[in-house]
């Protein structure tokens, strides 16, 4: 690997030439294998050799640096001149929240290969080393959190010395997770004075990426861009970043015309605040390459707005790993909210791979801490010996975060099926498990050790989140009961009957203990909080008059509290399904259109056009919430709309992968019509109903060779197989 000393803001130029021994005409194939310690863009003969950006993206670097391939024959001349920008990415990224600002390393690295291979069958290499040359770049600062300074005025020819330095090799593996790419551009939708006197642009979407401008003027003229998710009292609102700059600056050449575009950097925005000349400027919205599967519309469009917006919210969160936003100082990994959103994740776009690369990471930080750290990558364990103290009561096996290990592999089956991918995360489900069962007190419940519980319960202060209705154990050994229940479906998929006995033995005992403990005769649950209802029902830990009568109560509490929403992180993906399965779809339904706050659908009434962090991260005012966590591109509590997709529009795998399918469509009031479609590797399904004075009219297309089994809102039961089919319903 090659590096160069030099000051830490900087991004650096690396080149070099290649001579080709036999002519270019000769070349049958040339591939480029590349990675860094930090983030760069490879040209050859002045030509991208991908549409890639920032990669080799962010993984656990300890152990697992992903390296990128690329067929660069078409870019192939006599004289191969090879560039590459390198800049601090994540490697070097000041990363954290708090001011811890950790780094993986206090250098920068690039390494790389060049192999063309002729007709004859000979081939020729080309590795870095220290023949390579170094310069200083235009982009004197970059900083994923803070931006980039770039000075489009002629840099200095001065030449750096590259120099060689040994790293383990053994850290390299091949790219799972797609490329991060530039996707659409958006316009702005209004420039205006905000009081104050500065340039303010609205692109009219809460977006992640950056702003591409084209200006021209004399040289040295500088212009300002600095970006926020909203407006506070008419001015850009910046507080919510935290300590975050968010702010590019942009130092004109002189020249006809300067194109500046920061992409050493990315930032989550819909406003922007411009000091100078704003020249023509366009936001570029940048994610892991990954393709749009469902979707779902009806009569309502505030709650179309809100799918949306669950859309954008992932699109946003999921630039190369599921973060948990992507605007602040932290922008991690924090495993709790995919553990929550994956089913909505894997129907929206197929997330596959880039999930799969997670769990990867996820895997390997388990391995070496003994337990599912709260954030993968893990950063934090970086962070000063002073700075970790402070939570060490934190440390260890938790609920939800730690659940995602089983979770989100669960997810990933159920949309697509490869058991060849399951096979690789059940080691982590393992000992996600193993470190819960530690943790039981001897009752068998999970009532001891940090958890984050239901995690901003709306009723929580602004400065303590954790501080919920419902009862972190009984939070917990509701989770820990769904994560073995899995763990013994999956052992047993894969052939590992003992590990199957096992973990339905931990299951059954779990629940045991549930029912014994927090579960009285009249069916009320421990705590009494939606969440609790939510969870027992929904994961499966009551049967028969115990199970109605918990649902009955469910409803109860969602009247008594007006249909607002009353649960945070562990109950809101799960309290209309729970409503649903105990026959209060009315609630249900009552709840989800709700629009005052807290509700989903008050953000959209608020002009939200991603998921928030908070319910009220916006108050009725307009004013900011004063929480420290005030996101307003977070999407956990978007993860309603699996109830939407798979409930409301009906459509959900009967067996893995949608190999079979369920079509059971279920509409209930305020609603005159919905429908969803779904690319499953087998085909396109689509599922609807429009409501009719006399019953509903439900319409349905399945894939050639797929039997489906349609369930219809009167309960009338069909088999059908490929096509399209109509179908009227009772009310």
């Amino acid at each position: 690997m090659i590096t160069v000393d030099a000051e830490r803001g900087t991004a650096l130029l690396l080149g070099t030439r290649l001579a080709l021994t036999q002519p270019a005409s000769r070349v049958v194939r040339a591939v480029l294998r590349a990675t860094a310690h930090g983030a760069y863009e490879a040209r050859i003969g002045g030509r991208p050799v991908s549409d890639a950006v920032l990669s080799p993206g962010w993984s656990s670097y300890e152990w697992r640096l992903q390296v990128q391939e690329y067929d660069v024959t078409h870019l192939i001349a006599d004289v191969v001149g090879v560039e590459v920008l390198l800049g601090n990415g994540w490697w070097r990224g000041g990363l954290g929240f708090g001011g811890l600002n950790l780094d993986y390393g206090p250098s920068l690295g690039f390494i790389a290969e060049l192999e063309v291979t002729y007709q004859d069958g000979t081939a020729q290499v080309l590795v870095t080393g220290p023949h390579w040359t170094a310069r200083r770049s235009s982009i004197i600062e970059n900083s994923l959190y803070d931006g980039v300074r770039i000075d489009a005025r002629p840099p200095s020819d001065e030449q750096l010395t590259v120099r060689t330095v040994e790293f383990d090799r053994s850290t390299l593996v091949p790219q799972t997770k797609p490329a991060i790419i530039r996707h659409e551009t958006l316009r702005a939708v209004r420039t205006w004075s905000s009081p104050s006197g500065k340039t303010l642009v609205d692109f009219g979407q809460n977006l992640v990426g950056w702003i591409r401008l084209r200006a021209s003027g004399p040289a040295g003229t500088e212009i300002t861009v600095r970006h926020a998710e909203v407006l506070e009292h008419g001015e850009l609102a910046t507080r919510p970043l935290r300590g975050a700059r968010a702010t590019d600056t942009f130092v004109l050449s002189g020249g006809p015309e300067d194109v500046f575009e920061p992409t050493l950097t990315f930032h989550g925005f819909r406003y922007a605040e411009i000091t100078g000349h704003p020249g023509d400027l366009e936001a570029v919205v940048v994610h892991s390459d990954m393709s749009r599967t469902g979707t779902f519309e009806c009569s309502n469009p505030l709650v179309n707005r809100l799918v949306e917006n669950s859309v954008w919210g992932q699109r946003g969160n999921l630039l190369d790993l599921p973060t948990d936003c992507p605007q602040r100082d932290e922008r991690l990994g924090w495993t709790g909210d995919i553990a929550v959103y994956a089913p909505a994740a894997c129907y929206q776009f197929d997330c596959a791979d880039v999930l799969h690369g997670w769990l990867l990471d996820l895997a390997v930080e388990t391995e070496h801490s003994g337990y599912v750290p709260f954030v993968v990558p893990n950063v934090l364990k970086h962070a000063p010996v002073e700075a970790r103290a402070k939570s060490e009561f934190m440390l260890g096996p938790t609920a939800i975060w730690g659940d995602a290990a089983v979770w989100v592999p669960e997810s990933l089956w159920h949309a697509y099926g490869d058991r060849d991918r399951l096979a690789v995360h059940y080691p982590a489900m393992v000992r996600h498990l193993e470190g819960a069962e530690a943790r039981l007190s001897p009752s068998g419940l999970w009532d001891t050790g940090f958890q984050f519980g239901d995690w901003l319960d709306p009723t929580a202060p602004p400065d303590r989140p954790q501080q919920a209705k419902a009862d972190p154990g009984v939070v917990a050994t509701a989770c820990l009961y769904r994560s073995a229940r899995f763990a013994a479906e999956a052992a047993g998929i894969l052939g590992r009957n003992q590990d199957a006995r096992r973990w339905r033995n931990l299951a059954d005992r779990t629940r045991d203990a549930f029912v014994k403990h927090y579960v009285h005769d009249d069916g009320t649950v421990h705590s009494d909080a939606q969440t609790v209802y939510a969870l027992a029902i929904h994961f499966g830990l009551l049967d028969g008059d115990l199970r109605q009568a918990a649902g009955d109560r469910l409803a109860a509490l969602v009247r008594e509290d007006g249909h607002r929403v009353a649960t945070g992180f562990a109950g809101t993906p799960y309290v209309t399904w729970a409503l649903t399965k105990t026959g209060h779809v009315d609630d249900a339904y009552r709840l989800l259109l709700q629009e005052q706050c807290p509700s989903w659908l008050y953000a959209v009434t608020m002009d939200a056009t991603t998921i928030w962090e908070r319910w009220d991260s916006l108050l009725p005012d307009g004013t900011v919430n004063p929480g420290e966590m005030t996101s307003f591109n977070h999407y956990a509590l978007g993860a309603v709309v699996d109830w939407l997709y798979k409930s409301v529009a009906g459509i959900r795998p009967a067996e893995p992968g949608y190999r079979r399918i369920l079509l059971q469509p279920t509409p209930g009031p305020g609603l005159d019509w919905a429908h969803g479609a779904l690319d499953t590797p087998h085909g396109r399904i689509t599922c609807g109903w429009r409501r009719q004075n006399t019953g509903y009219d439900v319409e349905i297309s399945v894939p050639e060779g797929i039997e489906a089994d349609v369930v219809l809102p009167d309960g009338t039961r069909h088999t059908v197989t490929g096509g399209t089919h109509d179908f009227r319903s009772a009310p």
